[in-house]
């Protein structure tokens, strides 16, 4: 039971611990076990609403993680947290240094913490993070909040993957606003100026409204909220901007279209990782080696080679 998939998803349904552990580290190494896991799981998801949360390294990301996960809990909702880290091959399920803070929430049975890295899986985290989410979906967790470490391609491709992102910035990270703000205002659903009692937090705000001012957003424009989190200040306006969001997002049908989107993206991240390992499995073995001998010979040209590698056999 402990490696099958179907058991596993069984119980992990009835929100067994142990079994949604197992499942998540399945789904971070992929494989049979992975996709077998994924089907099992999918007729029981589609229900918990998911927030991005990602910004610039010491922003205070888990701290207000932290923060909002108290005030979720106030309100009696279970809620389950991805922490993603693609930097570090060590993380495992492990929660990270300077997400310590987050360990108050541990012993809560309606908190579940999860750190996940790439483990090597060949797909990497922009195709295990989903697959995680849904463990927790299917687990019950009305609620997900997948905090990434940074503004890198990879955390903001996964933070974007969301129903709600928040992009976390500190006061005076003008400069580095100016230098990202292509993509974190293409993501960014909710702006938060996070440690707000520092310095320089009125030019933020005023930067990133003329930024908005300045940008072709949709028919939503993104709220700015200020907040001390590790004091609590500001986390329940960040609280109503998520739920404000969420309604708009549940009219006109937009929430469903933006999933549509986002698992258009997934599935063709799929395909081509798939199309990827049928390439890295054709260019190995005795048949490479022969037509590879065959080109260096100059007896047939690369592409011919190609066709033939890629026929079938």
């Amino acid at each position: 039971m402990a490696r099958d998939p179907v058991a596993l998803v069984a119980r992990a349904i009835t929100g067994d611990r142990a079994a949604i552990a197992k499942l998540i580290s399945m789904v971070e190494s992929g494989g049979r076990d992975a996709a077998a896991a994924g089907a099992a799981l999918y007729p029981h998801t589609g229900r918990a609403y998911t927030v991005g949360l990602t910004g610039a390294p010491g922003a205070g990301k888990s701290s207000l993680t932290d923060a909002l996960i108290g005030r979720i809990r106030n309100d009696g909702l279970e809620v389950g947290v991805l922490a993603i880290d693609p930097t570090s091959p060590f993380s495992g399920g492990a929660i990270l240094g300077d997400r310590v803070r987050m360990q108050d929430h541990a012993t809560d049975p309606g908190v579940y913490i999860r750190s996940m890295a790439t483990r090597g899986h060949l797909g990497g985290l922009a195709i295990a993070t989903p697959r995680a989410a849904r463990v927790l979906d299917a687990a019950g967790k009305p609620w997900i909040i997948v905090e990434t470490v940074g503004v890198g391609q990879v955390e903001v491709e996964i933070a974007g993957a969301a129903d709600t992102t928040v992009v976390v910035l500190n006061p005076g990270w003008g400069d580095g606003v100016q230098a990202n703000k292509a993509g974190l205002l293409e993501i960014a659903d909710l702006f938060v100026v996070n440690k707000a009692d520092r310095d320089g937090v009125a030019e933020t705000v005023r930067d990133l409204e003329m930024m908005l001012d300045l940008s072709a957003h949709s028919d939503w424009r993104p709220k700015i909220i200020q907040t001390v989190a590790t004091r609590g200040e500001g986390i329940g306006e960040l609280w109503d901007a998520i739920l404000e969001h969420r309604a708009f997002q549940e009219l006109e049908g937009r929430l469903e279209r933006r999933r549509e989107a986002r698992l258009r993206e997934e599935l063709a991240s799929i395909v081509a990782e798939r199309l990827r390992e049928l390439a890295r499995a054709a260019c190995s073995g005795d048949r490479f080696e022969a037509l590879l001998a065959s080109v260096l010979r100059r007896d047939v040209d690369p592409d011919t080679a190609a066709a033939e590698l890629l026929a079938p056999t």
